[in-house]
């Protein structure tokens, strides 16, 4: 059971914010003919915005102070024009760029779960679910409600910005130079706090990974918790991780309050500085009191776009932390990539292989030490032996799950390793001790690894599996749903559909690891007629974990501590009297006696 590890320091992070928003905005290419039309409409927003206070202190110096009430109501109207047209311009602007965004976050959630398919088995061997479902679900959320929801506002408050500084500038040099001078304060404050913020929005990111991976951990195995009686422990693990959550998110939400009234003041600060010095211009006759009214305006209309762009700014940092996880997921390397230029696999005719194949899972420890074995076609080689003695290991490397540390693997004579990975698995069936059915039909999973296949194909797999009149007998047949990892069939039962799968693929080379284990006694008698069947002129390898059902085997592999220590038939190591011999009695013995 995983317990989450110490959090990685910023400092060690090798992805900087700046590389990571640019590959970000690399999403944005194929939009390249929207984005100027979304930014109009984003300065037509502005525009709107920016004029509506010049036109206010213009019309009282020129209007109300004139007593001009047709000239005040014309400009109303002229007011209430632009008001529409700027309220029409930010829901075009607002759709617009969502539109783009929401493809841009699809791609992103597309190429995360196109990057997880075609990782190694070994990047499996060291990560979790939950934190892999987290990088697409949680992370990406984080981007949409940073970017999907606010980003169109973002970029009309900058344009807004710019257009209040022009105009504050044109209108009067003395007040606009005194009203900016609360911008590198506010320069500063943001900088300082989006560190900070950066940092533990960070270990925010990092901790609800941690999260959804116990979460995930603790829905698959609440059976077994509740059976061994740890239910209790679990929860007090769960706890833990929780608490860590808990605890990363107040610090990042107590940078956040405390950011917002720092802006707060400075905005006030400054609204208090442009009024005493506005009203001794007017009261000087330095300026007019239009002119004082629209920097007032102004002033409040400045702040708005800094706070609102503080706040995003503050929100993109957990963002960019998100990020951040999800560039290096896509970045992890695929060890197992195709050679270059590399041909497929040729029609399989079932010799397999293995020339002094050394293999381990780390570089420190060895799992496989000098493996050779030639397996010719047709025939069935059974690999018996202690729990983590190499069996599993050897199948995989078959399967090219892996690739070996030393020697090769061969199939008909060409190294696996020569070949696309696509077309030697195509031509390789397995049949697990506990197979996994999908959500969707009976006829589906049967054809989960020829999805084009006809109705009559899976029909005819499913009567050489002897599963056919079991399913014609549900409600819907070969339509009926199943739910997840094939609830409601039985082991057996799902256990037969699994070896129809692979009759429908029609494999040179079949994998069975104890097919018939853990079922009751009828649906094994079913099972094991459907697996004679299938192993008919085709080159297999069992793992046998009940040595009663290789006995017929051409060749029986027993190993240990990653080494073949005896080899033969049946018949032939039980002459021996060594390791088999022993195993065999003492199941046999075992057997006996119940």
């Amino acid at each position: 059971m995983r317990v989450p590890g110490p959090v990685v320091a910023p400092e060690q992070k090798a992805t900087q914010q700046l590389p990571t928003l640019r590959r970000f905005l690399q999403y944005l290419q194929p939009y390249r003919k929207e984005i100027p039309v979304a930014l109009s409409l984003v300065a037509l927003g502005a525009a709107t915005q920016s004029i509506g206070p010049f036109l206010i202190g213009w019309s009282i110096d020129n209007l109300i102070t004139q007593g001009n009430l047709p000239g005040l109501l014309l400009m109303l109207g002229v007011l209430g024009l632009i008001y529409i047209l700027g309220v029409w311009a930010i829901r075009g602007q607002i759709g617009r760029v969502g539109w783009i965004v929401q493809r841009v976050l699809g791609q992103l959630r597309q190429d995360i779960f196109t990057k997880i398919q075609s990782l190694p088995v070994s990047f499996f061997d060291r990560s979790e679910a939950g934190d892999l479902m987290s990088r697409l679900l949680n992370d990406v959320n984080t981007v949409n409600q940073a970017f999907g929801q606010t980003i169109a506002q973002m970029l009309g408050n900058i344009f807004s910005l710019i257009g209040i500084i022009i105009a504050m500038l044109s209108i009067n040099l003395k007040l606009g130079l005194l009203s900016n001078l609360a911008v590198p304060l506010m320069i500063f404050t943001t900088g300082l706090f989006s560190r900070w913020a950066r940092d533990k929005f960070r270990v925010t990111r990092q901790t609800i990974g941690d999260l959804s991976a116990k979460l995930e951990e603790g829905i698959t195995t609440v059976r077994e918790a509740q059976a061994f009686n740890r239910v209790q422990l679990n929860i007090e693990e769960f706890n833990i991780v929780n608490a860590a959550n808990r605890d990363a998110n107040v610090e990042a939400v107590a940078i956040t309050a405390a950011f917002l009234p720092s802006i707060d003041f400075l905005n006030t600060l400054a609204t208090a500085a442009v009024l005493a010095y506005g009203g001794y211009l007017a009261v000087t006759g330095a300026a007019t009191v239009g002119v004082v009214t629209s920097f007032l305006l102004y002033v409040q209309q400045f702040f708005r776009p800094i706070q609102i762009l503080s706040q995003f700014y503050t929100q993109a940092q957990s963002a960019m932390a998100g990020l951040e996880r999800i560039f290096m997921l896509l970045d992890e390397p695929s060890q197992l990539n195709d050679a270059p230029n590399a041909p497929e696999m040729p029609p399989i005719q079932g010799e397999v292989t293995f020339e002094d194949v050394t293999f381990g899972y780390t570089p420190s420890q060895l799992v496989l030490k000098g493996v050779n074995l030639d397996a010719q076609p047709g025939q069935m080689i059974a690999l018996v032996g202690p729990t983590g003695a190499g069996k599993s290991t050897i199948i995989n490397l078959i399967l090219r799950f892996y690739d070996v540390s030393g020697g090769a693997v061969k199939i008909d004579g060409i190294d696996v390793r020569s070949v696309t990975q696509a077309s030697l698995r195509r031509q390789i069936g397995i049949v697990l001790q506990d197979n996994i059915l999908f959500s969707g039909t009976v006829g589906e999973n049967i054809a989960f690894g020829s999805p084009q296949a006809k109705q009559a194909d899976i029909e005819a797999a499913a009567q050489l599996a002897n599963v056919h009149e079991f399913i014609i007998s549900l409600p819907q047949g070969y339509a009926t749903q199943l739910g997840e990892r094939g609830a409601p069939l039985s082991q057996g039962q799902r256990q037969l559909v699994s070896i129809a799968r692979a009759v429908l693929i029609d494999p040179r080379i079949l994998i069975l690891d104890e097919a018939t284990s853990s079922i009751d006694t009828r649906t094994e008698a079913l099972v094991q007629d459907a697996i004679a069947r299938l192993l008919q002129n085709r080159t297999s390898f069992v793992i046998a974990h009940r040595l009663s059902t290789v006995t017929q085997a051409d060749q029986v592999l027993v190993i240990q501590q990653g080494q073949i220590v005896e080899r033969g038939t049946h018949a032939e190591l039980i002459a021996q009297q060594g390791v088999y011999a022993n195993l065999y009695a003492l199941q046999l013995g075992a057997n006996s006696t119940q």
